[in-house]
């Protein structure tokens, strides 16, 4: 079994920037994908980005050129760079290998 535990997210004003966690436990980190969603009030949960084990990456256009995703498999760690916020980027943000799911962390961009 793997754990996901994200963190980093908070409070920033539109414009700023946040660098989201996703810790994993187990050995395995660096043989599979992992995915960001997120989900804001009264919507569907939405893809955001991926870091395939490749470490190419992959991301929704609505975040193209704002959001980074990176990984350092010696940390069991995938990051989310959020740049150039919006307030449309508040939601509950999520990691994911494709089987387990983090607990979410809360982003909410001021404005």
């Amino acid at each position: 079994q793997v754990q996901l535990v994200e963190s980093g997210g908070g409070l920033v004003q539109a414009g700023g920037s946040l660098r989201l966690s996703c810790a994993a436990s187990g050995r395995t980190f660096s043989e599979y994908d992992i995915s960001w969603y997120r989900q804001a009030p009264g919507k569907e949960r939405e893809f955001v980005g991926v870091s395939f084990s490749s470490s190419s990456t992959y991301y929704a256009d609505s975040v193209k050129g704002r959001f980074t995703i990176s990984r350092d498999n010696g940390k069991n760690t995938a990051y989310l760079q959020m740049n150039s916020l919006k307030s449309e980027d508040t939601a509950i943000y999520y990691c994911t290998n494709g089987v387990y799911w983090g607990q979410g962390t809360q982003v909410t961009v001021s404005s």
